[in-house]
């Protein structure tokens, strides 16, 4: 049962990190209008069993009157709000302050992202000052630290005895697939029999984009707001019809491509990998269900 909306307020961001998975960057098209915005919140109420919504992108603070009202709102009719960001507002603990007094009271997650993609090493850098003015107004705040990618010792509990164990918290989709490979072992894609990320069957949260897109994972799209209501969207997902989670679900990566007669490379780093790599192909044979293209990098 779907319990959190992830707004994707829009896919424009100040920054163009190798490790994105929506392709974010400062050309990116597509954020919601106030009207929008409005609507996608009212569904999300009355779709009777969301019980938060979060404000993320691309970057929502490039849009902050939008957000701040989107806050508002949200809390106005009971659902809690939540932000992630990378912060690139807060210059100093004191101006970060400025930008998060509006919403005290209102937020109840706040997620900066601190790691080396966005700020380097840089020890006075504005994640830390953000996070620092949120604990002043009380805010819950913590940092996603994501670190480039390189192999580490397989856990005991890898279920994949023998594979190798990717460290760092990087998603092989997206842009990672084209900055973040060098260097990393491959397997065979018959390796990748699941999805051990979403939770394709019964998922939990789903993000919905200003183009209305309603994701399952990012790319993946289960239905679009502005043709039906989100309650009837996701009470009309049936994972085992999906033309792409359908085939996730019985048998994962490995199924999609094989099922589709893919001719992909023949290895891949992990799960997210050959999934990405496969329905980037798909894209023309599935528009309704893969999107939108420049979530894939394609024009």
């Amino acid at each position: 049962m779907v319990t959190g909306v992830h707004l994707l307020l829009t896919y424009a961001c100040n920054f163009e990190c190798d490790h994105c998975f929506l392709y974010c960057s400062p050309r990116s098209q597509g954020t919601f209008t106030a009207r929008q915005l409005a609507d996608i919140l009212s569904q999300s109420r009355d779709a009777g069993m969301v019980e938060s919504v979060y404000f993320e992108g691309g970057e929502p603070f490039l849009f902050y009157p939008l957000m701040v009202e989107g806050i508002r709102l949200a809390n106005e009719m009971g659902l809690k709000a939540g932000i992630v960001t990378n912060a690139y507002w807060a210059t100093s603990v004191e101006d970060a302050g400025l930008w998060l007094r509006p919403l005290a009271g209102l937020v109840s997650d706040f997620s900066v992202s601190d790691d080396v993609f966005h700020y380097g090493e840089d020890e006075d850098r504005p994640p830390r000052h953000a996070l620092e003015a949120a604990r002043q107004f009380g805010m819950p705040a913590s940092a996603i630290c994501i670190e480039r990618p390189k192999v580490v010792n397989p856990a005991p509990e890898n279920e994949e005895k023998g594979a190798p164990v990717i460290g760092g918290g990087a998603k092989f989709r997206g842009r990672a697939v084209e900055k973040l490979l060098d260097g990393l072992p491959c397997r065979p894609r018959e390796d990748f029999i699941r999805c051990p990320y979403e939770d394709l069957a019964d998922p939990k949260r789903v993000h919905v984009d200003a183009l209305g897109n309603v994701h399952l994972c990012q790319g993946v799209v289960i239905g679009n707001v502005r043709e039906k209501a989100l309650a009837r969207v996701l009470a009309d997902y049936d994972p085992s019809t999906h033309p792409v989670a359908g085939l996730l679900l019985r048998g994962g990566p490995a199924r999609l491509i094989e099922e589709q007669g893919l001719s992909l490379a023949s290895e891949c780093v992990d799960e997210c990998h050959a999934c990405f790599l496969a329905r980037r192909e798909l894209l023309d044979r599935f528009p309704s269900a893969l999107g939108p293209r420049q979530v894939y990098g394609v024009e």
